[in-house]
């Protein structure tokens, strides 16, 4: 056969291979940044794939929670999903260090450590089977309550709703002297009305959009941890790709991730101006008040190192939030 022939008929044949459809759930809600930051990616790895890559996405939990979607993707019935620092957690417990309350104090802080770390957790879920596609910081988390929180004893007087999933770190608060209601977010609406809670932490965009902010009207200012998720895809379905489609697709990846994170900051502040037209106050946090919050969350500290996520990677974040400390 001619190389002309040849040529011709490797081009017919990657025409006529069947297209590869990746299932992908998401608990982020459909039309959020996040959802669009997705659809997004799909478009474009379907254009640089020429149709041989298409992900279908079921957005806002239609696919279950991030149990669940974890559960779905080893028995093949998804390809992949969004999953936040909980669903994270559940592949990889080290992964969660990045979330531990108090301990970044900037998202400089963060991007720095980030930087550092996540390659050490890309090949620990690698070795569950998983590939992560990408890693998106979402915000941060605030305490919104009832009455006004500046000090951790403020907060110890409030029944104070947390997210159930990971009973160390519920040993944790506990420990560290709050009274913890476990609660899942789906019925925080219900628990606040009924005065079961008084007071819970999310991202200022979750609380405005789903109205919570409403019944607990006080944020403190102070950022208690970052809210850390990525894109995750089974390990056996991203070697299915052609090689040389993959550099073009995680450069895509890495231009949204960008975009995201700057959308982000944007929807944030405008969300909690419209909040603070609806009825919130925030309340700035004493100068005082961070080593306290730092103080109390230490008194939980041992139910998390060594338990939730291993000693070696908690001594290897703190060294390297030292190193960023001491050149700053």
């Amino acid at each position: 056969m001619k190389p002309t022939r040849i040529f011709v008929f490797l081009l017919l044949a990657a025409m006529t291979l069947p297209a590869q459809v990746i299932k992908i759930g998401s608990i982020a809600p459909d039309r959020s940044p996040w959802h669009e930051a997705l659809k997004e990616i799909a478009r474009e790895w379907e254009a640089i794939t020429q149709g041989q890559v298409k992900l279908k996405i079921y957005p806002g939990g239609i696919a279950g929670g991030e149990e669940d979607t974890i559960r779905k993707m080893k028995t093949g019935a998804l390809g992949g999903a969004i999953l936040t620092n909980i669903g994270l957690t559940k592949i990889d417990p080290d992964a969660f260090v990045l979330s531990t309350p108090f301990m970044f104090h900037s998202e400089e802080e963060m991007a720095y450590v980030m930087e550092r770390l996540t390659p050490v957790f890309e090949k620990q879920i690698e070795k569950k089977g998983f590939k992560v596609i990408i890693w998106t910081m979402t915000g941060w988390v605030n305490f919104f309550s009832k009455s006004p929180v500046l000090y951790p004893q403020d907060l110890k007087k409030q029944k104070l709703s947390f997210n159930t999933g990971i009973p160390e770190m519920e040993q944790a608060w506990k420990k560290s002297g709050y009274h913890i209601v476990p609660n899942e977010l789906t019925d925080l609406m219900v628990a606040l009305q009924s005065g079961m809670v008084d007071a819970f932490y999310l991202p200022p965009l979750v609380a405005g959009s789903g109205q919570y902010f409403a019944l607990a009207p006080h944020m403190c200012s102070l950022k208690m941890a970052p809210l850390v998720g990525g894109l995750v895809i089974m390990d056996r379905i991203w070697e299915k790709i052609p090689e040389h489609f993959k550099q073009p697709m995680m450069e895509v990846v890495a231009r949204v991730s960008r975009k995201l994170a700057r959308e982000t900051v944007a929807l944030e502040t405008k969300a909690l101006d419209s909040m603070k037209k609806n009825g919130l106050i925030i309340h700035e946090a004493p100068v005082d008040s961070l080593t306290k919050w730092k103080e109390a969350a230490d008194k939980g500290m041992d139910e998390l190192v060594g338990k939730l996520f291993s000693r070696e990677i908690y001594e290897k974040l703190m060294q390297i939030l030292q190193e960023y400390r001491q050149n700053k």
